[in-house]
């Protein structure tokens, strides 16, 4: 188990003129950095080393109520002030994945360390990395707490742009001009409403997170970075209420289109009704089988009932005319 959490598992460390991106054969090798000079971000995919984990939170004496935080699977949105360090815990969104599924997120962070735990493999930290590695930016010069906001930056530019792309094939599709009150149509929209649903979930998840960090304090962990965060999470809430709602309107139209043409359809057939009603009542009574009827032994009789009916017809449809009835 020890070296599946080792093989699941990344140190760097760096500073404004080193970086070091190291491996490790044993746990007792993961000791977290005190030199202020040095920054150290060990990253773990995986949510299950729970032996691995204790092991790693006594050999650097953090805070004991970690070993108890880590062992709860499922976490809801927390951000917790220990012994010098912060725990905090989220639910992240994995765009790449068809179904939007998400995993569970932590990091554990000091002034000087930051500890990333994920609860599957992969990430949107690469160009984190490569930043590091290659001294682009200013993220070499910073503390953890800078490192924890990009962490954070990456997670929300990647649903912004997962969300703009979506949102394009989205326009593509569900544009006003290929609107169709069809069981088809419908389904894309409510198919689309429910990926909104879950960025906006995601989304909220995030900024409630970020607004719990901005009103912590540690000494020497800085959180003026959050507010930057908070705004870009409700930009994106506020373009995926829009979405929501321009949705809705489509939805409604479709019922608008729908109960229109049925309209159109129950109009059509009172009206036909309505003109054949008298020309089956002329015909009922002619058609009753009385002897004593005297048009019934009229030479011209038929003829002028048939007369009578086309007059009857006529007069019917230009009153609906004039009444502007179709």
């Amino acid at each position: 188990m020890e070296n599946e959490f080792l093989n699941k598992s990344s140190i760097i460390n760096y500073s404004s003129k080193n970086y070091e991106k190291k491996s490790t054969s044993s746990i007792s090798e993961i000791i977290f950095t005190k030199n202020d000079q040095t920054t150290q971000w060990l990253n773990t995919y995986g949510i299950t080393y729970q032996e691995d984990f204790k092991k790693v939170i006594h050999q650097n004496k953090l805070d004991d109520f970690l070993i108890k935080l880590l062992s709860d699977e499922e976490h809801p949105n927390k951000v917790i002030l220990l012994d010098g360090l912060l725990f905090l815990t989220t639910r992240v969104l994995i765009t790449e994945s068809s179904k939007f599924e998400s995993e569970q997120m932590i990091f554990i962070v000091s002034p000087n360390y930051l500890w990333s735990i994920q609860e599957k493999e992969g990430d949107y930290f690469n160009w984190i990395r490569e930043r590091l590695q290659g001294n682009k930016g200013i993220v070499r010069k910073k503390k953890a707490d800078y490192l924890l906001f990009l962490l954070l930056e990456s997670i929300i530019d990647n649903y912004q742009d997962t969300y703009q792309e979506n949102a394009e094939l989205s326009s593509d599709q569900l544009s006003s001009a290929n609107i169709k009150p069809t069981p088809e149509f419908t389904s894309l929209v409510e198919k689309r409403k429910q990926e909104l649903f879950n960025f906006k979930k995601a989304t909220i998840s995030l900024k409630d997170t970020i607004v719990k960090l901005e009103k912590i304090e540690i000494k020497g962990f800085n959180v003026k970075y959050f507010s930057e965060l908070k705004e870009q999470t409700n930009n994106l809430i506020t373009n995926i209420d829009f979405e929501l709602q321009e949705l809705e309107s489509k939805i409604n139209l479709i019922f608008s289109i729908q109960g229109h043409r049925l309209n159109e359809v129950m109009k059509t057939l009172t009206i036909l009704s309505v003109i054949f009603i008298p020309l089956t009542f002329l015909a009922g009574i002619y058609g009753m089988n009385f002897e004593n009827i005297p048009e019934l032994k009229f030479k011209y009789g038929y003829f002028i009932l048939l007369g009578v009916m086309v007059l009857v017809t006529i007069g019917a449809v230009w009153y609906f005319k004039r009444k502007k009835w179709f």
